[in-house]
């Protein structure tokens, strides 16, 4: 029978937006749900705004990983015209470039899907198309590593 790792380890990815240092958006206490998936816990503060998802969970048969998505927008640095968006259970990224290089990544915590007590909160950073996309999908890479099922 196979161990499963349950318990949160202390690696993290901060996202911290380079126009407003208090916009920040913090993946953290990840944990191995089992061989197939990788959860993780989502802080997002601002000023005024202060969220958390305890359980996001991402799994090998997922389209597109959250690392591969930051990395397909750093690969295209020069730009695109329309809004991309990544998403699991209780997070999306919606991405956007603007003039000047820059991208626009807003993250979407939603505590429910259905039930009508839910919220949502949002929060965007904006970080370099460049180099600074390309660090963070590096830093997500490790945090969210491709699930390797035992056999």
């Amino acid at each position: 029978m196979p161990h499963h790792d349950h318990t949160a380890d202390d690696l993290s990815v901060l996202i911290r937006c380079q126009e407003d240092h208090d916009a920040v958006v913090r993946l953290h206490s990840r944990y191995f749900p089992d061989e197939y998936g990788i959860g993780f816990a989502v802080d997002a503060r601002a000023d005024g705004l202060q969220a958390q998802l305890q359980a996001v969970e991402v799994w090998v048969w997922d389209d597109v990983s959250l690392p591969d998505f930051i990395a397909q927008l750093a690969a295209e640095y020069r730009g695109w015209s329309e809004e991309r968006t990544w998403q699991t259970n209780h997070l999306s990224v919606n991405a956007s470039f603007h003039t000047g290089g820059h991208v626009a990544l807003t993250w979407n915590l939603r505590r429910w899907l259905t039930r009508s007590d839910s919220w949502q909160a949002s929060i965007t950073t904006w970080l370099e198309a460049g180099e600074q996309m390309t660090s963070l999908a590096a830093d997500l890479r490790e945090f969210l590593p491709i699930p390797t099922p035992l056999r």
